[in-house]
């Protein structure tokens, strides 16, 4: 099953559910900013992404630049503020299985859904 991680405030994560409706395959919304992540889940994500936690963040946001940015921070650090910070979190994520892409750019998640 499909799984999208979904902020519909955000173009490119809308962009990114149209592609998975195109695709005609069942799927499940994750709506983020309504129902936090648990640094569990994160860690799940992060794991199935294959990426660092750091690669995860949206480093432009005001959350992060008021509060990270330029601090050393620890992988499990940087989890907790985006499990804290829902909006420091890359969207949108589409997870198949055990494969998943950040859809930036849209493209990466019509490879995805083709394996």
């Amino acid at each position: 099953m499909i799984k999208i991680y979904h902020n519909p405030r955000c173009t490119k994560s809308r962009q990114g559910l149209a592609v998975v409706e195109a695709s005609g395959k069942e799927f499940e919304l994750v709506k983020y900013l309504d129902t936090s992540l648990s640094t569990e889940q994160l860690n799940e994500i992060i794991n199935i992404l294959d990426i660092k936690p750091i690669e995860l963040v949206r480093k432009n946001e005001a959350i992060w630049k008021s509060n990270y940015k330029g601090k050393d921070l620890t992988d499990a650090q940087i989890v907790a503020a985006m499990s804290e910070n829902p909006k420091l979190i890359e969207r949108p994520i589409v997870i198949l299985d055990k494969n998943g892409v950040i859809g930036r750019p849209t493209e990466l998640i019509n490879e995805l859904l083709e394996k």
